[in-house]
């Protein structure tokens, strides 16, 4: 007898020890879990709102203006601003007006060189003229006078690929230039190259060996002389290469 009471209290014991602390048990009501039910449906909907209402309401992009803008009466105008627009707040970021107006520029000093270059040829002003020398390549037999005879898309044509190459070599230099200088002092021991980091293309050369203090009336004039520039180069390789397809008289 005593021995089945030992181990009845045994028993009882290790009941005890799986009891939550309190030795109390809470069973829900069928009140209290019709409430939670009905409660649960509403929260569920507050949530949603809260969601849609965060994904409806846009990110503000800063309005980016375009530099360059002719002075007109009433302020400056752009022609193709809301382009313009739609490139610096839809499509892209400040960063990329800035290096969409970077890549402007450079196109309109090469299309100023190239309308000087164009120009040059077209009134006789060429190196057969000015030059002490005879040939642009002795081992290639091309004179510069058989270049000034040709058109001067033929020209260009006619010049040997060494000759191109180095006109290569030249534009990869500068753009080279660009990428790892900045302030004219080559960017050292930095994980990426200034020009390949946001803003770091804006077509400053940091190259000013005159001194000429650099203004924004300047860098207008500038801009505005390039797209001038881009439109003539345009026209006037379009008038060499088709006759009659610029119907305006030109000097030559």
């Amino acid at each position: 007898m005593k021995l089945s009471l030992a181990i009845l209290s045994l028993i009882a014991t290790s009941a005890n020890a799986f009891v939550p602390a309190g030795n109390s048990v809470v069973i829900p009501s069928s009140l209290s879990m019709a409430k939670e039910e009905a409660e649960a449906p509403a929260v569920e909907e507050a949530e949603e709102a809260e969601a849609v209402v965060e994904e409806e309401v846009p990110v503000a992009k800063k309005k980016v203006p375009c530099f360059g803008a002719t002075p007109f009466v009433g302020g400056p105008k752009f022609v193709g601003e809301n382009y313009w627009d739609k490139i610096t707040t839809e499509w892209g970021s400040e960063a990329t007006g800035q290096f969409v107006q970077a890549a402007e520029l450079k196109h309109g000093r090469s299309a100023m060189l190239a309308v000087l270059g164009f120009a040059f040829h077209k009134f006789g002003w060429t190196f057969n003229n000015i030059s002490i020398h005879t040939y642009l390549s002795e081992t290639q037999g091309v004179k510069f006078a058989d270049l000034q005879a040709m058109s001067p898309l033929d020209a260009i044509k006619a010049v040997p690929p060494e000759g191109l190459t180095q006109m290569f070599a030249v534009i990869a230099l500068i753009e080279l230039y660009e990428l790892t200088y900045k302030n004219g002092k080559i960017a050292e021991d930095v994980p990426v190259a200034p020009g390949l980091r946001p803003y770091g293309l804006n077509g400053d050369l940091a190259w000013n060996p005159l001194d000429i203090k650099i203004t924004d009336r300047r860098r207008l004039a500038e801009i505005q002389n390039g797209r001038a520039a881009m439109f003539c180069i345009s026209a006037w390789i379009a008038a060499d290469a088709v006759p009659g397809s610029v119907p305006l008289p030109l000097p030559w």
